[in-house]
């Protein structure tokens, strides 16, 4: 009885598996036919379209070769090339930040190029073309980034009030010379931390009339430094008089 009953479940379980095999395989069948309609379909639109409408087909941008490092081919060989001024800082205040971020980029890809046309004319030994170029990119750079500091110091006096990424006060220390404390957060409250009430933010009155004197030994050793300037110039007029009268001249 028992033999009967086992063979009748083995015969099921051989069935079940039948029924599973033939439907994957329906199923792997049906997906292979669906893409290659899919495929003849996308190759027959492709070839409807025009040759310019692949690039939709890309996400990628086109990237540009070793050739971004070196001027365009029309300037080479020119002993001088055409260039504008630099930009001011007032037309840099009139543009947006957006603008700023495009335009400092722009700046960088230029400079790498004005260096590399730098290096190489040294390489060769000759001169480099129009090298004011570099000069008007630089300080281009430097006033876009002067205007964009600006920006950033009125925002941060309008949110927090103060100048500085960090607030903090000016503050003397014992022996008299003022400095910018910046201010730092702390775990605890400051009368329960013994580091920073070890710290001394005043000066006594007892040191006032020795940083009167250190005022007057700076003062001192100014006088004398310009003084001794003074000294090896006339030194100088003395020995060289037609040198110091072609420049007076």
């Amino acid at each position: 009885m028992a033999a009967t009953s086992a063979g009748r479940i083995a015969g099921l379980c051989r069935l079940f598996q039948r029924c599973v095999s033939s439907f994957t395989l329906q199923q792997a069948e049906y997906s292979s036919s669906r893409c290659i309609s899919l495929s003849n379909r996308l190759s027959s639109v492709c070839s409807a379209v025009a040759p310019a409408y692949y690039r939709l087909f890309h996400t990628s941008h086109s990237s540009s070769g070793l050739e971004e490092f070196f001027d365009l081919p029309e300037n080479w060989g020119e002993a001088t090339v055409k260039s504008g001024g630099p930009w001011t800082s007032k037309q840099l205040r009139a543009k947006s930040n957006e603008d700023l971020h495009k335009l400092w980029y722009v700046l960088l890809k230029e400079k790498n190029m004005l260096l590399t046309l730098e290096q190489e004319a040294k390489r060769q030994r000759v001169a480099m073309p129009s090298p004011e170029r570099l000069k008007k990119v630089e300080r281009s750079m430097v006033r876009l980034d002067t205007v964009v500091e600006e920006r950033e110091l009125s925002l941060r006096r309008l949110i927090t009030g103060h100048e500085k990424g960090r607030p903090g006060a000016w503050r003397r220390s014992v022996f008299g010379h003022a400095y910018w404390y910046r201010f730092r957060e702390h775990p605890i409250p400051w009368f329960m931390n013994t580091h920073y009430k070890r710290k001394r933010f005043f000066t006594p009155q007892f040191v006032e009339p020795h940083m009167r004197l250190s005022l007057e030994k700076h003062l001192r050793v100014k006088v004398r430094k310009t003084q001794l300037e003074r000294q090896q110039k006339k030194k100088l007029e003395e020995l060289f008089p037609k040198a110091t009268a072609h420049t007076h001249s």
